[in-house]
């Protein structure tokens, strides 16, 4: 099978997209099939020997790492001469509507997958008025698609409520190999808890930003003055953390990959992730893997990865203090943690990469055999090339 693959966000930024589209393009090499990517320009020329088109790039202002690039012609250039059988789309924003557009001049199938519940990001940064008109923006690209993915059942209601059709579940995945319990290392758990391996150690992995609620892990560090918190990851908010979790036991360790963030996940005592804008969470399942028993929010896409007092610790977020008391609770009971953690290990060594591409290759020929009719796509404009001013003229009307 030939896929033309486009993402809004590709390497070197890391990320949970980003790994979703690493993992799928290397297991789908793996299994030969050909893989063409197109992506902000900044990364590789190759991924896993397949071939990258970097399109021209601008930063997000206030956020760097992120790339913002526009449709291109050259696109169309690429497209005719690779010949894909499907077209995968993750997250389409600006460079996705290239790839809407292209896709139904080709005639070539599309599917859409939905990531990022960029709608109530908008409420961590004081736009939540623009709620409405984004999913309306959003309902009209997954329209054009021929089956739309979701990567948790909560995920697909949502999109369904807002008159989003042709949904599919696209099961979660974690590589139980490289995250594993066997990496606990003591040297990390030294390094995390900053010289002090016998108190209990709390790990956050993820992006430093506002939507992730990471602020309030400092009640935790109030109510359990004993706890350890280490922080990996950074992102646009990084720099205001440092200021709000001062003179607390914190320890911010910066971006980790590979063996480093195996050792991590193996080496601490619980995983917290506060965010309530979950679509999934990969590094739920890449802690779990890990034997670091995790306690989240029952929110978003993390009910479907965790159950609560079987493979994790859930906590109501409309309770101020049900994070807190949870946090306790699982520290509080050793043997308790201890059952949640081999339940946890369990449960995600039947969520491989292969198997979930697999899945995903069935969805592939789905959209080839079962294509949106024709006259539901209609009408489909060309996207209008974009310069740097012009975004930035965007971005200043809708950012503070």
């Amino acid at each position: 099978m030939k896929i033309a693959i486009v993402t809004e966000t590709f390497l070197p930024k890391i990320d949970g997209i980003v790994t979703m589209v690493t993992k799928t393009v290397e297991t789908l090499k793996a299994l030969g099939d050909e893989v063409l990517i197109f992506a902000p320009s900044g990364g590789p020329e190759e991924l896993f020997g397949a071939q990258v088109v970097s399109l021209p790039s601008i930063p997000f202002p206030f956020y760097p790492e992120l790339r913002i690039a526009a449709p291109r012609a050259s696109m169309r250039k690429h497209l005719e001469a690779f010949r894909p059988d499907v077209f995968h789309l993750f997250e389409p924003s600006l460079l996705g509507v290239g790839g809407i557009y292209y896709g139904k001049v080709l005639h070539v199938p599309i599917v859409i997958s939905y990531h990022t519940n960029l709608p109530a990001y908008l409420h961590y940064y004081k736009l939540g008025f623009f709620a409405g008109p984004t999913w309306k923006l959003m309902r009209a690209r997954h329209l054009r698609a021929d089956l739309n993915l979701c990567t948790s059942t909560p995920m697909m209601e949502e999109l369904h409520s807002h008159g989003i059709d042709r949904l599919a579940l696209w099961e979660r995945a974690v590589d139980a190999q490289r995250f594993h319990p066997s990496k606990c290392s003591a040297a990390m758990r030294n390094t995390l808890s900053a010289g002090e391996p016998q108190k209990p150690l709390l790990l956050y992995v993820g992006r430093l930003s506002a939507e992730k609620d990471i602020a309030t892990l400092r009640e935790v560090l109030r109510a359990m003055p004993e706890t350890r918190l280490a922080i990996v990851g950074d992102g646009p908010t990084r720099h205001e953390l440092e200021r709000h979790f001062r003179g607390t036991a914190v320890h911010f360790a910066g971006y980790m990959s590979g063996e480093a963030l195996a050792a991590a996940y193996a080496s601490a005592d619980l995983f917290v992730m506060p965010s309530r804008t979950e679509t999934l969470g990969l590094v739920l399942m890449e802690a779990m893997a890990s034997g670091c028993p995790v306690v989240a929010c029952r929110a978003g896409g993390i009910p479907d990865a965790v159950e609560d007092g079987v493979t994790g610790f859930l906590f109501d977020p409309s309770d101020r203090n049900a994070l807190v008391e949870t946090v306790r609770r699982a520290l509080a009971n050793p043997a308790e943690c201890a059952a949640v953690r081999a339940r946890a290990r369990a449960d995600v060594e039947r969520h491989s990469w292969e198997g979930s591409t697999e899945q995903l290759r069935r969805y592939y020929t789905q959209a080839m055999e079962h294509p949106r009719p024709k006259a539901t796509t209609d009408g489909v404009k060309k996207p209008a090339g974009l310069s740097k001013r012009m975004v930035l003229a965007s971005l200043r009307k809708l950012l503070p």
